[in-house]
């Protein structure tokens, strides 16, 4: 299955602490000795979400006071607040040029850059604020850059997202995404059994939960349960009928249980409603092409090789699928393009050999077979497709030869192939 992957705006939306000695509106009025400031006073409207009044009181000050990192965190929580993204972002790196030592903007701009999927960046502000305090004082904030670390890491360092989350639960209590998070770090650890055992303590205590679904399905179907797998995504999508990912599983489900006609069907309502998804696009063409309808797979292969030109996956797939449909020529050059892009697709090879020996291109065939053996062991169908290539090009050594390999491995497999090699060899014999 073909699938994209991108971070939800869930899971980093903007969690910062507020700033720096601002008060929450319920919390005890400031001391009184404290001086008022232009400052605090933003920091108070700030902390009642008067944006508009908030930032007309920090824009004269910052005019002034250029170098104020505080001030400076301030407009940026602002602009994030308010959804502008690439302001807030501007405002935190001036923060942080005026104060590379202060905590709350590399948690803020860590925060906001994973949420507009500059993963790598954002790993490295988590990482500088994860060496940093915030002042004053605040674990829960601290926890929160350990769990934005461990959600980055969770695919791609699994070992090192379990430690963050960890760290993060020292500094504070557990939070509802936190037992889903270790289930989808288990996952990419390939400790199934851990895994497992989180998803269904999530679904027992959120039973509509689409990831811990989606995740648990993943793993029952890896382990070939898809009678359990089944009732799941029933179940899930008797909540949400539309939701593509539950949607391509249980299509996935079903044709492993064989139900290709109900598969076909719900791949086929799936392209309906997302027509430019290349993952259901790509089951359904298989699923065509694999029930013995190619001809219908070929226009969504088509289309989806426009978006993806270069797509090795893509190009694999048709070229198959202009195999299946006997249009030779065509399936030659789509194969030549996909071998190109991916040299190491053993399949692409045999297919180009055995498209190439249709239009008697018998050196393409050869040619063809040489590369594959680098990838992949001979078969009765290499020797096979050698030998007639060999054997029209008037090479009777070597066309005796690999006939004589084949009938070898073949051993009463192919009972056609096996009587045309046999009347061969006695032709060649004579020839000689």
């Amino acid at each position: 299955m073909w699938v994209a992957a991108s971070f939800s705006g869930l899971i980093f939306a903007q969690q910062a602490p507020l700033p720096p000695g601002t008060s929450s509106p319920d919390a005890p009025t400031r001391a009184k000795q404290e001086s008022a400031s232009p400052l605090t006073e933003a920091e108070s409207l700030i902390a009642l979400q008067n944006w508009e009044g908030a930032q007309k009181r920090l824009l004269p000050w910052v005019s002034a006071h250029p170098a104020d990192a505080r001030a400076l965190f301030d407009l940026g929580y602002i602009a994030d607040a308010q959804n502008h993204p690439d302001a807030a972002v501007s405002s935190y790196r001036k923060s942080i040029d005026a104060d590379p030592k202060m905590f709350e903007p590399r948690l803020s701009l860590g925060l906001l850059l994973a949420r507009e999927d500059h993963l790598k960046e954002a790993e490295e502000q988590l990482n500088a604020a994860g060496n940093l305090l915030p002042n004053p004082p605040n674990p829960l904030a601290q926890a929160q850059v350990f769990r934005a670390l461990a959600r980055l890491e969770r695919t791609s360092d699994p070992a090192a997202a379990r430690a963050h989350l960890i760290m993060a639960l020292r500094l504070g209590p557990e939070q509802p995404d936190d037992v889903l998070l270790t289930a989808e770090i288990a996952t990419a650890n390939d400790d199934d059994e851990t895994a497992e055992e989180a998803y269904r303590r999530v679904l027992g205590k959120q039973p509509e939960s689409s990831a811990a679904t989606a995740g648990l399905v993943r793993l029952l179907l890896k382990q070939k349960k898809y009678s359990e797998a089944e009732p799941l995504l029933r179940s899930a999508l008797g909540r949400d009928p539309d939701d593509p990912a539950l949607n391509a599983q249980l299509a996935s489900t079903l044709t492993y249980e064989g139900k290709n006609e109900e598969a076909l069907a719900l791949l086929e309502k799936l392209h309906a409603l997302k027509p430019e998804d290349p993952a259901v696009g790509g089951m359904l063409a298989d699923a065509y092409t694999q029930g013995g309808n190619p001809e219908k797979a070929d226009p969504i292969l088509v289309e989806l090789l426009k978006e993806s030109p270069n797509n090795p996956e893509l190009l694999s797939a048709r070229g198959d699928n202009l195999l299946k449909q006997h249009r030779y020529p065509e399936a030659i050059t789509v194969l030549q393009a996909a071998v190109k892009l991916s040299p190491e697709d053993a399949d692409d090879w045999m297919n180009l050999a055995i498209a190439a020996a249709q239009t008697q291109e018998n050196q393409v065939v050869l040619d063809a077979l040489s590369m594959r053996a680098k990838f992949a062991d001979e078969n009765a169908g290499s020797d096979f497709l050698r030998a007639t290539a060999y054997d029209k090009l008037h090479q009777r050594k070597l066309a005796v030869e690999y006939y004589q390999k084949f009938l070898v491995v073949s051993a009463g497999k192919f009972p056609d192939q096996e009587w045309e090699a046999q009347h061969r060899l006695i032709a060649l014999g004579k020839s000689n």
